[in-house]
């Protein structure tokens, strides 16, 4: 008996400990791309489930907005920057939809989180403040594009009006610039405002005021020199000029210029989200 082996579980296989990271430290390396696209068409999906309020309301609206100036201000016999008037006011109109849009979709993203208690689905995910942002904000063009391409389309059918585009860099360039502007402006909105009150405060007294006075349905020449002097302080007027540029290759101001305000004020604004949303300031809290 005591020459017998002794039993032993060499047979079964060794348990190993599994180490987990630590807390905070992060496991996908570099950009969590599935987490970005996850985002981005949660967003995308969210504001077309109701296209109708959303895409074609707006496209009706701005497309109001050139009917009613064309026939009250005349048809044919009114030039601006040697075109016809409603020629000029076209791509302004196509701007100012473009970028009103791209507030509403990002003011409204994070602030219905908060009312609706839902805001961890934008916390908890794996995502760093920079795909958290970058997500907002690219399905808020997504949706500026579609609104400006459905404006374009009715004003490209409208008799009397003529949208070709002479420089297709200026039309992205300004397009892209402007709704990045105000999609940024929208997640600030966001981040502040604690109900829908205070979105709708914003949207009424600064977005509206300052895409209405932005030069869409004037050239700014024909104002005094002190309110051209303020029209230059609109980031706006820079937007919805370099986009008409796009258009009728004529511009109120420097296209360079412009080009460069617009790119300055996007830096601004991207660093200011990204702080904020990096403190969680009125979201974690």
């Amino acid at each position: 008996m005591l020459d017998q082996p002794k039993n032993s579980n060499s047979d079964q296989p060794e348990f190993i400990p599994q180490s987990y990271p630590e807390p905070g430290v992060a496991v996908i390396k570099g950009i969590n791309w599935g987490g970005f696209f996850a985002l981005y068409w949660k967003e995308v999906r969210r504001f077309f489930k109701v296209q109708l309020q959303t895409v074609w309301a707006p496209s009706i609206t701005t497309l109001l907005f050139l009917v009613i100036f064309t026939v009250a201000l005349g048809r044919g016999d009114r030039t601006v920057l040697g075109v016809p008037f409603a020629d000029f006011i076209a791509p302004g109109l196509i701007c100012m939809g473009m970028i009103q849009n791209a507030f509403a979709n990002t003011s409204f993203s994070l602030l219905v989180g908060k009312i609706q208690g839902t805001i961890v689905d934008y916390l908890m995910p794996p995502l760093s403040v920079g795909e958290l942002l970058a997500g907002l904000v690219s399905a808020a063009i997504t949706r500026a594009v579609l609104v400006g391409f459905a404006v374009w389309l009715a004003m490209a059918l409208w008799p009397g009006v003529s949208v070709s585009v002479t420089h297709w860099w200026a039309v992205i360039w300004f397009g892209f610039m402007g709704s990045a502007m105000l999609a940024l402006l929208g997640v600030l909105t966001s981040i502040w405002a604690e109900k829908f009150d205070h979105a709708a405060a914003v949207t009424n007294f600064v977005v509206a005021p300052a895409a209405l006075l932005s030069g869409t349905f004037y050239s700014i020449d024909r104002l005094a020199p002190t309110f051209q002097a303020v029209s230059h302080f609109n980031p706006f007027f820079y937007a919805i000029s370099g986009f008409r540029y796009g258009f009728l290759g004529e511009a109120d101001s420097p296209v360079i210029v412009g080009s460069i305000v617009l790119l300055c004020i996007n830096i601004v604004l991207t660093a200011i989200c990204y702080i904020l949303l990096k403190k969680g300031w009125k979201i974690k809290s």
